[in-house]
């Protein structure tokens, strides 16, 4: 089973890749993973990213191309994988069908969790944490026992500056505008499976099995 994940940031996408690698017995491929472990084997194609990030820049479509085509094809993924964090753009997903095709292969499924913003922006600016001893919280769906204190060591809980909801909603829109395009390319090919990400942890994994599951009974 060959799958590519999409989801904002705040949509459970973490939870339900490991949930998803460990049904299926395949790897959890995420590109952030793939670099740093390229750059600390200083692999000619990490030596090349690290160029770029070290000035701060994008790494061209080539070089992550050609690090993720390395590692799909290694031998762990001869059963099949799970994609997260690539493609981000339509070329690179162009380049994903051609380093699939060119292998006799091709995506099985693009699972596409969806939340409404508001609701993401709830789930991400509700984060609090403790300075002191590392502790997360959230003012809805896990609250300490005594508003803006820690539950272990009484410290006081803090909103971190990237979960403010200008900074937030600034991130969710980049994301929209960045993988709209991605979406309606993999709708075009008939690969997209929208999930509804609003639902209890448990039921979007069930969702998510029915339609992977659907053409391989």
């Amino acid at each position: 089973m060959k799958l590519v994940l999409l989801g904002p940031p705040g949509a459970g996408k973490g939870t339900q890749a490991k949930y998803i690698v460990e049904k299926l017995g395949i790897p959890h491929i995420s590109t952030g993973d793939i670099f740093r472990k390229n750059i600390k084997e200083q692999t000619p194609l990490g030596l090349k990213a690290k160029e770029y990030i070290d000035k701060g820049q994008l790494v061209p479509d080539e070089v992550t191309v050609g690090i993720v085509e390395d590692r799909i094809k290694q031998e762990d993924c001869n059963a099949g994988f799970l994609l997260d964090g690539f493609p981000r753009t339509v070329a690179q997903a162009d380049a994903l069908d051609e380093v699939l095709s060119s292998m006799g292969s091709a995506l099985d499924h693009v699972i596409n969790i969806k939340v409404p913003t508001e609701r993401l922006v709830e789930r991400l600016t509700g984060r609090r944490v403790c300075p002191k001893c590392g502790a997360s919280f959230h003012v809805i769906f896990n609250p300490p026992k005594q508003d803006g204190i820690c539950d272990y060591c009484s410290g006081s809980l803090v909103q971190r500056a990237d979960d403010s909801a200008e900074t937030v909603e600034s991130r969710l829109n980049v994301y929209e505008k960045q993988t709209q395009p991605l979406i309606e390319y993999y709708q075009e090919k008939g690969l997209l499976r929208d999930i509804d990400g609003e639902q209890d942890i448990d039921k979007v994994f069930e969702d998510i099995c029915t339609v992977i599951g659907s053409d391989n009974k």
